[in-house]
């Protein structure tokens, strides 16, 4: 039996690698910025960042990467065979077979893909914050929104293996526009874009003079600013992570009435403002939910392990899938 394995987790913004032991234990990390570069051979330039990240992390551990299973979980529309279809984040991969160009790379046969957000629900259902709980909803907030959803104990993929696409769900009609080419998207409004987009607006229309001044313009303002003065109390900060929490809710909301799921585990790049967010989050949705006295109580809690639940349930998906 195999005793370790490599889950990469490949965000619009970087690919985090991590060996993992079959008990949940990290045995080694290894990043990168994700590659958006266009490429005759599309998904090319993904696979050769992922390639170096495994052969690195192996190195360091004295391993040969051929003999271990590997899973990389990727942002979009994985069909069951392991393509990803579509991905409005990581454009530059979308149509690619990464497994098939991983698999030569490594020269191993033990090369899978999975949906990003389905890795860390996985992840989350086995080791954290979703454990013995049979129905709920992983939410990845990372430069989209990504979603994994349980139902019965099983990990629901829909007919084609697209299920779970939530940050695509509308919350304003004819609202921001969307890398997907649609406009309103949930996570034009609740990711950690969208809180890079919101903090723009924010910012011009003088909604946050203080960082303004600090920044000394307001094309200067970032989303990093925002979060770490809300942190300190900073009220305009305050403000706008308060808002994000609005939006997090309503499409929260939606998907309750959507699924009667009880539970939720908020996880994605963003999740380490969790306590910026969640309160707000739980409060709103008190009032958005159909029904909010009539239902069961919702729970809203953080990922057990973050940013890192992509990764660590792509590893999870390496050893089931090679055993």
């Amino acid at each position: 039996m195999i005793d370790v394995a490599i889950g990469v987790d490949v965000g619009g913004t970087k690919a985090l690698a991590l060996l993992v032991a079959r008990d949940g234990r990290v045995l080694g990390e290894a990043q990168a910025p994700t590659p958006h570069l266009e490429s005759d051979n599309v998904g090319t330039p993904t696979a050769e960042v992922v390639t170096e990240l495994i052969n690195d992390l192996s190195a360091r551990q004295g391993l040969d990467p051929a003999s271990l299973p590997v899973c990389i979980g990727l942002p979009g529309m994985m069909r069951r065979d392991g393509r990803l279809v579509y991905a409005p984040n990581l454009l530059s991969a979308s149509g690619a077979d990464i497994g098939a160009l991983l698999g030569a790379s490594l020269a191993s046969s033990m090369v899978f893909c999975e949906n990003d957000a389905n890795c860390a629900a996985l992840c989350e259902h086995e080791w954290g914050a979703g454990r013995g709980i049979d129905d709920f909803v992983m939410v990845t907030l990372g430069t989209g929104i990504g979603g994994g959803v349980f139902a019965d104990g099983n990990l629901v993929r829909g007919r084609s293996g697209f299920a779970g696409e939530i940050g695509h769900m509308v919350v304003v009609a004819r609202g921001a526009a969307c890398l997907c080419g649609g406009h309103g998207c949930w996570e034009r409004y609740a990711s950690g874009g969208g809180l890079n987009r919101l903090t723009r607006e924010a910012a011009i229309e003088g909604r946050l003079p203080t960082l303004v001044a600090q920044r000394g313009n307001a094309a200067a303002v970032r989303a990093e600013d925002v979060t770490a003065a809300a942190a300190q109390n900073l009220d305009e900060a305050v403000v706008l992570m308060k808002e994000i929490g609005w939006w997090l809710a309503l499409g929260l909301a939606n998907l309750a009435a959507i699924l009667d799921c009880g539970h939720f585990v908020i996880g994605g790049g963003l999740s380490i403002a969790s306590d910026l967010v969640l309160p707000s989050a739980r409060e709103y949705l008190s009032d958005l939910v159909e029904g909010h006295r009539a239902r069961p109580a919702i729970t809203v809690t953080p990922s057990m392990f973050g940013p890192r639940s992509g990764a660590m349930g792509a590893a999870l998906v390496a050893f089931e899938r090679s055993s």
